[in-house]
């Protein structure tokens, strides 16, 4: 577990099931990240065994349920991803719209970033994110990620703006 002064940081486990049907259908997430095809708990179960939690497993790190620290009432996702497209990890980030524009993404990314750094000796991680997602970029840049051209992740696919971390850190 990874916490910081208002939130929890922890893998995700078949009890965040409802909070995970929640989170991915909500409009932003479906406009932002895309359809993931969770309606349903039992959807939500496989997205968390297929994808966070075979990500721990394989990789050692995936994405973590977000808390708030003092009532244990998840609120978003925060972790890193190893995407076979990409030459390194990216970190990804998602809050229900209640938690939102209150610092708890950069709060989250910031503690996943220096968990990446000292736990996994991680010194170049990434982001992808759409260029419509002005609050997601703000975050990144927040975090001192710049801005390194575009990026399409399948072919055919609309170019996501590709955020790397500075130079000072590789």
């Amino acid at each position: 577990m990874i916490t910081t002064a208002r939130l929890a940081l922890d893998q995700f486990t078949y009890s965040d099931a409802p909070f995970i049907v929640a989170l991915l259908t909500d409009p932003d997430w479906l406009r932002y990240i895309g359809d993931r095809g969770v309606r349903t708990v039992d959807d939500a179960r496989g997205y968390l065994e297929n994808g966070p939690m075979a990500s721990y497993a394989t990789n050692g790190f995936g994405l973590y349920r977000v808390s708030l620290r003092e009532s244990g009432v998840p609120i978003g996702m925060c972790g890193l991803l190893k995407r076979d497209a990409l030459p390194v990890v990216d970190i990804g980030f998602a809050f229900l719209p209640a938690y939102r524009g209150q610092g708890y993404a950069f709060e989250a990314a910031a503690a996943i970033v220096a968990d990446a750094r000292d736990r996994l000796g991680l010194t170049r991680i990434l982001a992808i994110v759409t260029p419509e997602n002005v609050g997601s970029i703000r975050v990144l840049q927040k975090l001192g990620m710049i801005q390194d051209g575009e990026i399409q992740m399948q072919a055919g696919g609309d170019a996501l703006c590709l955020f790397v971390t500075p130079a000072q850190c590789e």
